[in-house]
This record gives C-alpha cells, structure tokens and sequence, in this order.
C-alpha cells in the first residue's frame, strides 16, 4: 500500500498521515462499534464493515489525490472498527446457545485464530507477487495501466482484488450467518442504548480481576508487535544491504511471523491441557514470546549470519507464543462476559492492543537503537506473563480431593467478605456443589463426576426420606 501511494507520487508526509487517520478513526470508533454490535447483532454490523472496506479498497486503488487516499483511509479504519468483535462474539454466542454456557471454546477459537492468520500469510505473499507477476513477460500492468490513462496500476491490482473479497464477503454474511434470537431493537433504540453498552465495557476491567489480566496481556502483545514491526524492517535491510532487497527479506520474514502466529493458535488447546489451564497457559505463551523479544536483543548489535539467524528465531517465537496465548486469553474472558457485552470487550481488548503498540511507537522512537528496545520490550512481556501467575498457583494449590476447596481470586460479594458457610449437615454439601462449579469455572482438571455427586449429596442430604436420584 505505501508502494503505491508512492507510486501516485505522494510525498511521505502525507502517507503518515494516511496510516494516522486510519490509526485514529478506528481507535476512535472502536468502542461505539462494539457497542453497536451489542446493541443491534452481529450480521448487520459485519455487513456493514464489508461494505466499508469494499469501497475503502476501491478508492485505495483507484485514488490519484490526497483527499481520495485520505477518505478510503479513514474508511478502512471504520471497518476495522467495526469488525473487531462481532465475529468472534457472533461465533461464542451460536456455540452457547446450541451446546450451553459451559462448552469448551478454545478449540474453535484456535482454529479461527488459525484460519486468520493463514489468510494474513497468503494475501502479504499474493499482494507482493502480483505487481511483480504482471511485469513479467509481456507486461500486462503496463498495458493495463496505458489502457486506464494510468488509472489502474500494476500495484493497485491487490487493492482491487480486496475489493472483489469484499462483495463476496457481504454476500457470505448476509446469506448464511444466522444468529440466536435476540431481542428486536430499531436503529435509533440501538444508538441510544450504545452509551452505556460502552461504559459497561470499560467497567469489565474494574469488576473482574480475570478479564483486567486479559486486557493488560492484549496490551502487552500490542507493544510486543509493534516493537517487531518497527524494528525488523530496519534490521532487515541493513542485513540485505539494500532497502529493496530488505523490503523482500522482511515481507519473507512477515509471512513466516503468520505462520508461526497460525501455528501457535492451533496448538493453544495442546498448550493448555499440558500447562493444567487455560490461565497457565497464557503464562507459558507470553513468556515464550518474551524469549524472543530476548534473542531479538541479544543478537541487535551483531551482524554475523549466526546472529542473524538466532534472531529470525527470536521472531518466529514472538508471534509463535502470541498466536498460543490469544485463544486462552479469549476463552477466559467470553466466560466472565455475558453476550450482552461480548462485543464490547472484544473491541476494549482491541483498544488496549492498539493503544499500546501506539505509545510503544512513541517510546521506540526516542530510545537509541540497539538492544535497548528490545531488553525493555521482553521485560514488559515477561512481567505481563507473570502476571497470570499467583492465580494460577493459588487455584493449583487449592485442588485438594476433586476440587473440595473453592478456587480463589473470584468473588461474587464485595472485595474483602467471605462467602457465607452453611452450618451443620448441609456444610459439606453445599461446599461440594460450590467447589465443583468454581473448578468448573476456573479451567482446571476437575474429576467428571465432581459436580454430579456433589449435586446427588446434595439433594440426598436435603430430603433424607428421597433415596433414589438420577446420574445424568
């Protein structure tokens, strides 16, 4: 895309205020989007932001004046804001209404995870190749560009071509995306009550510790990729010695950060049955990526193949661990927020990646090159990893006999009370059934029957004259 706006010969200046306004206009309607979605379903909102970015393409590629440019950027930004939450609010909601509150959502979340950054690795090789391919031979961009007075350029091709993805994704939304029975809202109803969808969304972090710890590690990862994308380039062409051939190198290196991103989605239910939960494995997938960002540093200063080599494995274990964390992390957070607001916590978490990698791009750029960034960048990953820690340890150490003792670091009273206990022979009863939900909830390897032979106690206990009860 900076190709070719160079190629419609804009100065840089303006092209950093093109990627400023697409970076402002979705940090800006990020929220109100999710709130929308909330408010009004999921496949209207997906709709529109197909159309958004229909026509945002369209005026990307075909666009020879700053204005143009300028619109179809703040366009693209709508759209991503947008589509931030409801597919993956649309997808959790359609598995809870079928199969429960209580279904298992990592795998699907992973495979998403994966599906997407396939797609990301396949469109950075075709978009780099197409402009190239049609050069070749009898130059059909140059033809295609004299029969267009210029208009249509080799380079605009891929612009165009995401343009042609985008009717057939709105054709896909609106035919075969069915969502669960919602209560019926008119637009206006849906843009009044988008407000307090919002506020109730920046609350999430306030009221639950879990969902607090999810936003900070999205941030986290926001500043761990932005360091890579800001520094890699650079490195990359100074390895090449040409910034042409760095440019290739580090669309090279990009393509592999997808794959690994793809690859560690698809082994996050892997990482998380092996850790023991889901909340140990986003520690094990930051701290991953945090080695990375580690070998990044170390090998900065050195500009030896071996060091070179370490370092495009220290990138590949950065998103390698990222992709890992993302569908745990996830998982977590759809189970503490109801549908309601799913969309909206999407779009924080969004929000929170966002603004992060933006003050990391501000900070970068005052320190001097080097290991620094770097050491500075896997510190904050590593701290953030570190972060999931006291839960998990303080849930593993209360695992005694089944899940007997509630899990700690979730309350439904107010900071500071205990839960009420239950006096005589109804005690360990009621404790069973507490434990048995709170392991549930919690992620850890609870035995099958826990819940069903609390609950059978339970009702035993309560009716002594009953002694005959059903084992679903």
């Amino acid at each position: 895309m900076i190709l070719l706006f160079t190629e419609r010969g804009m100065p840089m200046l303006a092209i950093t205020g093109f990627l400023a306004v697409y970076s402002l206009t979705a940090a800006a309607l990020e929220l109100p989007t999710g709130g929308l979605s909330d408010a009004l379903g999921r496949r209207a909102v997906l709709a529109t932001a197909g159309l958004l970015n229909l026509v945002a393409f369209t005026l990307q590629g075909l666009g020879t004046t700053p204005w143009i440019l300028t619109l179809g950027m703040a366009l693209m930004g709508a759209g991503r804001a947008l589509s931030s939450g409801p597919v993956e609010a649309w997808y959790v909601d359609t598995v809870q209404a079928h199969s429960g509150p209580d279904t298992e959502l990592r795998t699907g979340l992973a495979r998403g995870s994966t599906a997407t950054s396939a797609a990301l690795a396949t469109g950075t090789l075709l978009g780099g190749a197409l402009p190239w391919l049609l050069g070749l031979g009898p130059d059909i961009g140059a033809r295609l560009s004299g029969a267009t007075a210029g208009l249509v350029l080799p380079l605009s091709v891929p612009s165009l071509l995401g343009a042609a993805a985008g009717i057939v994704f709105v054709l896909y939304v609106l035919t075969t995306l069915t969502e669960p029975p919602r209560p019926s809202k008119t637009l206006p109803d849906a843009l009044r009550g988008i407000p307090a969808t919002v506020i109730d969304g920046l609350r999430l972090g306030e009221r639950d510790t879990l969902v607090r710890r999810a936003l900070v590690s999205s941030a986290a990862a926001g500043s761990a990729l932005a360091m890579v994308e800001l520094l890699t380039p650079g490195r990359a062409a100074a390895f090449a010695g040409e910034p042409e051939s760095g440019a290739m190198l580090f669309a090279g290196l990009a393509c592999a950060g997808f794959i690994c991103s793809g690859t560690g989605s698809h082994l996050a239910p892997l990482t998380a049955r092996l850790a023991g939960s889901g909340e140990r494995a986003v520690k094990v997938s930051l701290g991953l990526s945090a080695s990375g960002l580690l070998m990044l540093g170390a090998t900065a200063a050195s500009a030896s193949l071996l060091s070179m080599a370490l370092a495009a494995v220290g990138y590949g274990l950065v998103y390698l661990g990222l992709g890992m964390a993302g569908p745990s992390e996830n998982d977590l957070l759809h189970r503490r927020v109801p549908s309601p607001a799913r969309a909206t916590a999407l779009s924080v978490q969004s929000l929170a990646l966002q603004l992060a990698g933006a003050l990391t791009g501000l900070v970068v750029g005052l320190l001097p090159s080097g290991p620094l960034p770097w050491l500075l960048g896997s510190a904050v990953l590593l701290t953030r990893a570190l972060m999931w820690n006291q839960r998990s340890e303080t849930a593993a150490s209360t695992r005694i006999e089944g899940c007997r003792s509630l899990v700690p670091g979730r309350s439904d009273t107010k900071a500071g009370q205990a839960h009420p206990k239950p006096h005589g022979k109804d005690s360990a009863s009621q404790e069973g059934l507490e434990s048995a939900s709170a392991c549930q909830r919690s992620g850890l390897n609870c035995p099958p029957d826990a819940t069903r032979s609390a609950s059978a106690r339970w009702s035993l206990e309560e009716n002594p004259a009953q002694s005959r009860f059903r084992r679903g």
